[in-house]
């Protein structure tokens, strides 16, 4: 199996768990029978200055809007930054639906939902987010099922999370799917991350 590309989106303000959490899922994931690693993992922004993420912590992305590589799994996280700010970039939404054509699978963590329903990703489908942006989520796009108590909904191509730390979970789903449920448990396990919880 060839190496799958997973690019992750940062913006300024964005929650870092939402993009720190599928980065460790997907770099520590290995092929269980040559150890070898199914994915590589990079970050990519509107611009190559560093992204203030929330809470002040600096992250210097990969690339660019204009020079990331082709993707096979593209990550959108959420936070403040996404639902308060980047929802008004256009930049940012176009990129997004552009890259809705090219990828094999679209995933959203936390309030990135919002951004995703922004840009006509999703629609007239079953979606959650973090618990908090339910309701508000439920009404700025009505003709969206929203729906709480979750980790994550699957819905083929694309799939959406619930709040910050469901995003580690979201990405073991989709490291099963590509790589298998022993690789994805077996990756759990060295991040001491309980599934069952």
């Amino acid at each position: 199996m060839r190496r799958l590309n997973v690019g992750i989106l940062l913006f300024n303000e964005v929650e870092v768990l939402d993009f720190a959490g599928p980065f460790e899922v997907f770099s520590l994931a290995e092929n269980v029978e040559t150890q070898m690693k199914c994915f590589r993992v990079f970050t990519f922004a509107e611009y190559a200055s560093p992204v203030s993420a929330r809470n002040g912590l600096r992250v210097c992305p990969d690339y660019t809007f204009d020079d990331v590589p082709e993707m096979d799994i593209l990550i959108v996280p959420g936070g403040y930054g996404a639902e308060a700010i980047e929802i008004n970039n256009q930049k940012l939404l176009n990129c997004l639906k552009t890259a809705e054509g090219r990828v094999d699978t679209l995933a959203s963590v936390c309030t990135g939902a919002f951004l995703l329903a922004e840009a006509g990703i999703l629609q007239d489908q079953t979606v959650t987010t973090h618990w908090m942006d339910l309701e508000a989520l439920q009404n700025r796009y009505p003709k969206l099922t929203v729906i709480g108590d979750v980790k994550f909904v699957d819905q083929g191509k694309i799939l959406t999370s619930g709040g910050i730390s469901a995003g580690i979970e979201l990405s073991l789903h989709i490291v099963a799917r590509y790589a298998g449920a022993e690789t994805a448990a077996k990756t759990a396990k060295r991040m001491a991350y309980d599934v069952t919880a």
